[in-house]
């Protein structure tokens, strides 16, 4: 008669997830966390740029924040609070152009931008020979970098604050070099009064070292020899030109430490940045004082005092929507009366 061998049943093992720090360990305010959602009705290609601009947020963001035509503003602020958020990137369309909201929870104040251009991340990886996208690229939060905003105006000092706080602040005696992977640049065109937002990855490369042998040395496999007459000429053939050599010299650094296989701290490297997307160009319309709502600080269409009871577009699109659904649910009653009176 043959034997059952009795297995041994392996305990089943619920993986903790590792909870994120609620505090700055620079400034020892409140840790910066945002959401990013939108108002009204959007299409597709808007719908889109809000999920690039969340992972340009990670990992201090929902990335998968769920959002229903019910929810209004005060649900989100409902929710804000016991999560620690403390910025909303709100996300609208009217009939002209898209906007962008970037407001401080729970009192403001509130930036809104008017979206001239904007290209997806799938638009500028697809321009791309090589795109770039590493699996541990989202696993830290961006640094942030502001040009042309020292014009010493109110409100370009009011969107610098704005933009500095939605990113947690570096501690440049103890920052970990493997951690700076992305960088998001704001460029400010005082002639145009527009705003670049760019999104890049930052890549170390070693110099005098060609791509092949780089390659070899950072994925561990094993070359393809058969085209060569020696070893030595897999050594000795130079990889691309405009990745194997840096002839500027302002592009080199020595990094303190080692950081992976290839770039070693006794050798110089050299800094390059690969757009990830995504991209826009911002023009910034108006400030509010409270949180999407009070009076206006700043507007680009006159004196602040003047335009404290003007209704934007935008305004007026969520207006529309509440209306729309109003007859929605009257048409819907209306229907049902005549079904009865039918009966």
């Amino acid at each position: 008669m043959a034997r059952f061998r009795n297995k041994k049943k392996t305990p089943f093992v619920r993986q903790i997830a590792k909870k994120q720090p609620t505090v700055d360990h620079v400034t020892g305010k409140k840790l910066s966390k945002s959401f990013v959602f939108s108002r009204g009705k959007l299409p597709g290609v808007l719908r889109q740029l809000q999920m690039d601009l969340r992972k340009v947020m990670l990992p201090y963001t929902a990335l998968k924040l769920k959002e229903k035509k019910r929810n209004n503003l005060k649900d989100f602020l409902n929710v804000a609070g016991p999560m620690g958020i403390t910025h909303f990137l709100i996300l609208s369309k009217t009939a002209t152009a898209p906007y962008l909201r970037v407001a401080n929870t729970p009192q403001g104040p509130t930036l809104t931008f008017k979206i001239q251009d904007y290209s997806l991340a799938v638009d500028v990886a697809r321009s791309q020979v090589r795109p770039r996208s590493p699996k541990d690229l989202f696993q830290n939060p961006p640094l942030i970098v502001l040009s042309g905003f020292g014009t010493g105006e109110q409100h370009l000092r009011l969107t610098t604050i704005a933009f500095q706080n939605i990113f947690p602040a570096i501690d440049i005696q103890k920052v970990k070099l493997a951690s700076c992977q992305r960088i998001v640049l704001l460029n400010y065109n005082k002639d145009t009064k527009l705003i670049d937002f760019r999104h890049y990855s930052i890549r170390l490369q070693p110099i005098g070292v060609s791509r092949r042998i780089r390659k070899f040395v950072q994925n561990h496999e094993v070359p393809d020899l058969k085209n060569l007459q020696d070893v030595s000429d897999f050594l000795t053939k130079a990889g691309y030109g405009s990745e194997s050599e840096v002839d500027e010299e302002a592009a080199t650094v020595s990094i303190p430490t080692d950081i992976g296989r290839v770039n070693k701290a006794s050798n110089k490297s050299a800094i390059k940045l690969q757009e990830i997307g995504p991209r826009m160009t911002l023009h910034l319309i108006k400030i509010e004082e409270g949180l999407c709502a009070g009076p206006v600080i700043f507007s680009e269409f006159g004196s602040g005092e003047s335009n404290t009871n003007q209704k934007t577009e935008e305004e007026q699109l969520e207006e529309e929507d509440d209306d729309g659904e109003g007859e929605e649910g009257d048409e819907e009653e209306e229907e049902e009366e005549d079904d009865d009176e039918e009966e």
